[in-house]
């Protein structure tokens, strides 16, 4: 506990909720963990979640930064059928293929992203649905049904939280640009720290600095590295991602830097991506925000 920054092994973390729950001798101490929600939780995270415009910022500002809380999933959102979907791509053991995070580890995430979420907007808030990969446990859930206030799949395709998409674009109240950015300065160099040995931001500090020069190949890569490109995606997938996701959201990060910078072209912007034409970069700019680089610029004027 001395170790502010530290983070509790997964396995632990399901040991110790399933102990509680024999000892108790009920299933619901998942939620009894996030009823307990604190924006501290989730370290400087949490607050810049708490400041941020729209619910939709912060739980993609909680994909983005998610090492900070945890390396056993990759957090994707994404907009579908009206919907602002949250969700976890867990991580699975190479050897079983089972996923690292057991469904009461998972439970207590995202009924703590639900907690949150209330925090955020308002306590009688509630999702369209929830998912998990999980099949149903033998035991009652009722408890699940009460806190999420939703439908409850199980055996599903994915594991994830569906939203509203119009309310996770609505205007928070709390929202303040200069607490979140003091915070995420706070959060970079807690994942600097993170990253000092970490292949994928090795891998991504190598595209920043080729990128002008045209997006680089995996093989381009793994020859800097030193090792041989079977080897640099078997460590990737150890990560729980790919050559093609890491350059596909390091282009979109430099872009998102530079369309606000109005004193760069959007053809500038484009080469400085690693895109061969303005109408590639046009493509995947539209593919990242649903709107073109042109009207996301406009928008961000007004």
């Amino acid at each position: 506990m001395a170790d502010q920054e530290s983070r509790i092994a997964a396995e632990k973390l399901t040991q110790l909720i399933k102990y509680c729950n024999t000892k108790l001798d009920r299933h619901d101490f998942s939620i009894l963990i996030a009823e307990q929600f604190h924006p501290g939780m989730f370290h400087a995270l949490g607050y810049a979640m708490m400041s941020s415009n729209t619910l939709q910022d912060a739980l993609e500002r909680i994909a983005h930064y998610k090492r900070v809380v945890s390396n056993t999933c990759k957090l994707v959102n994404y907009e579908e059928n009206g919907q602002f979907i949250f969700e976890m791509q867990i991580i699975t053991y190479e050897t079983t293929n089972r996923p690292v995070l057991s469904l009461v580890t998972v439970e207590t995430f995202l009924a703590t992203i639900l907690r949150f979420s209330r925090e955020l907007v308002t306590l009688d808030f509630s999702p369209i649905k929830i998912c998990f990969t999980y099949a149903k446990p033998d035991h009652d859930v009722t408890y699940l049904e009460d806190f999420f206030n939703c439908e409850i799949e199980f055996s599903s395709d994915k594991t994830a939280i569906y939203f509203d998409l119009e309310q996770t674009k609505e205007k928070l109240l709390c929202g303040n640009p200069l607490i979140t950015q003091s915070h995420e300065k706070m959060l970079d160099e807690f994942m600097a720290r993170l990253d000092k040995n970490d292949l994928t931001h090795v891998i991504k500090n190598k595209i920043f600095e080729l990128l002008p020069l045209g997006a680089p190949s995996q093989t381009d890569i793994a020859d800097y590295l030193g090792m041989s490109l079977r080897n640099l995606q078997r460590k990737l997938h150890d990560q729980g991602t790919s050559y093609k996701e890491i350059l596909e959201s390091t282009r979109k990060k430099l872009a998102m830097d530079y369309i606000v910078q109005q004193h760069l072209s959007l053809s500038e912007i484009g080469y400085l991506v690693g895109f061969s034409s303005v109408g590639n970069f046009n493509r995947a700019f539209k593919r990242w925000t649903n709107q073109t680089p042109g009207d996301y610029r406009q928008g961000k004027k007004a």
